[in-house]
């Protein structure tokens, strides 16, 4: 179980970084992180981070699908581990 939770944490601080790095890129006209690339990080454990990412930056909160697809990947990670019981 420590990998998992050490993955968990590491995914959610580098997703938050992301969000960071991304509003500070938008901010000054410097290249993107790409969309896909925030989701990706976010389904893949670092949903909490990302959604405290998008709203502590106000970052893309009102961009769609992204904040759709962005809460959907938290709602996933809550119902499995309702279902895992943890």
């Amino acid at each position: 179980m420590a990998p998992i939770l050490v993955w968990l944490v590491a995914a959610n601080i580098i997703a938050l970084a992301l969000f960071c790095i991304d509003k500070a890129a938008a901010r000054i006209g410097k290249r993107r992180i790409p969309e896909r690339t925030l989701l990706i990080i976010a389904y893949a454990g670092g949903s909490a981070g990302a959604l405290a990412g998008q709203q502590l930056f106000r970052h893309k909160t009102g961009k769609q699908p992204f904040a759709t697809l962005l809460g959907w990947s938290w709602l996933s990670y809550a119902a499995l581990a309702i279902a895992l019981r943890v």
